[in-house]
């Protein structure tokens, strides 16, 4: 039943797009930029996050994360080839691309605090800091949709909604700390809703740039896991225990992750 719901959603899906894999892309991007968005909205109804909100946001998004890196980016490309080359190849050139921005891109995150240039940590407002660290998170998310979709549909598709029920937390998290920073609304929402284009656009870009070089979609899975992966480690998880929040809450948080994922991949038979 499962197996025949992602097979009639991507026959649904190319019906629409009328066979084009890029219209599939952009349908898939637009989602995840708009569950992003949707959760940024929040900032309008709510003053704060509930106590333990964003950890456990964060430690859910690290378990789908976690799942995702393997089943739909890694595990593919090693199989799609029968070498673990390429994937690991693309492993390490994904892990070095956002050790890279994270070493030299100026950023901000609520627990960890400044990250980058020290040089640049005067010259930037707090609240750009913090939205430039969400899009060093998203754009690894939004590769992954974009690749696995040009690996298969079906993979793509269930990636993509695993993505976008996290990012709906996210969207919040985004937004509701910039709003009690300043003290406004419109504004976080917006910077909200542009973090979630971001993904979409590094979606649309992941899709193209391996629609047009087929051959190095192997490099490209694993470069797609590879960036997730450390993004997960080194950002993410660090993040969810410093806080304040209870380890045990952390963790099934983590767990709870790790399930939704591992359970839209079952649908993939």
């Amino acid at each position: 039943m499962l197996e025949n719901f992602t097979v009639n959603l991507a026959n649904w899906m190319l019906g629409i797009s009328h066979g084009s894999i890029m219209w599939v892309t952009f349908y898939a991007g637009l989602f995840v930029a708009l569950m992003t968005s949707l959760g940024a909205l929040v900032a309008v109804f709510a003053k704060r996050i509930p106590g333990g909100g964003v950890d456990v946001s964060l430690s859910f998004a690290a378990g789908v994360m976690l799942v995702a890196s393997f089943t739909s980016l890694i595990l593919p490309a090693i199989e799609d080839t029968g070498s673990f080359t390429p994937a690991g190849v693309g492993i390490a050139l994904g892990v070095l691309l956002i050790y890279a921005i994270d070493r030299f891109l100026p950023h901000e995150h609520l627990v960890k605090g400044y990250e980058g240039p020290q040089s640049m940590k005067d010259k930037l407002r707090r609240v750009w800091l913090l939205v430039i660290a969400v899009v060093i998170h998203n754009l690894p998310e939004g590769l992954a949709v974009g690749t696995s979709l040009v690996y298969d549909i079906r993979v793509g598709l269930v990636t993509a909604i695993a993505i976008g029920i996290q990012d709906f937390p996210e969207g919040t998290i985004v937004s509701l700390p910039l709003a009690a920073i300043q003290g406004k609304r419109l504004q976080p929402i917006i910077m909200g809703i542009l973090s979630g284009v971001s993904e979409m656009v590094m979606v649309l870009v992941g899709a193209y740039f391996f629609t047009l070089f087929h051959g190095l979609l192997p490099y490209g899975l694993g470069l797609a896991g590879g960036a997730m992966l450390y993004v997960t480690v080194k950002e993410m998880i660090p993040e969810i225990y410093r806080g304040e929040t209870s380890e045990t809450m952390v963790t099934l948080g983590f767990f709870l992750g790790f399930y939704v994922m591992l359970f839209l991949d079952s649908m993939l038979g």
